[in-house]
């Protein structure tokens, strides 16, 4: 792998194994026929699944959905998975991906885009603040169902 720019593209169902691989190796295991599933699910919900690549190397993703909000008559979006090879890190990708992702909320007339880091991800949280990412809001709450 160099240094050059990576192309980022849509998702297609021949990059499902390679994501399920990623995906797997930062700890949430996926099968190929799995996120082929999620694919097009995305497809079909306003979502948008984007690879970056070089030379035919698939080096990571991003996951988006687009949402309209009940409280305000606008759309968010919202990353819902970020996953960059841990042999591409320092190159861009996550740069690029998710400038790739605030171009698509931006397309759509979103109000905003959003995240979440966890905080064992240090790495992603700096990232995310090196785009503009406001880390003082933090309304997230979560219950397990």
């Amino acid at each position: 792998m160099t240094d050059r720019p990576v192309t980022v593209r849509p998702a297609t169902l021949d990059d499902a194994d390679r994501i399920a691989a990623l995906f797997t190796d930062e700890g949430y295991p996926a099968a190929g026929s799995t996120i082929v599933a999620r694919i097009e699910r995305f497809a079909a919900a306003d979502g948008h699944v984007l690879v970056a690549e070089d030379a035919g190397e698939l080096l990571g993703f991003v996951a988006i959905h687009l949402m309209p909000r009940f409280e305000h008559d606008d759309t968010i979006g919202r990353v819902l998975a970020l996953v960059v090879d841990a042999g591409a890190r320092g190159r861009g990708v996550g740069h690029d991906l998710m400038t790739a992702a605030d171009g698509i909320a931006r397309e759509a007339g979103a109000a905003f885009i959003e995240v979440t880091a966890a905080h064992h991800r240090p790495e992603a949280r700096h990232l995310y603040e090196a785009l503009g990412y406001d880390a003082t809001v933090t309304a997230y709450l979560r219950k397990r169902l």
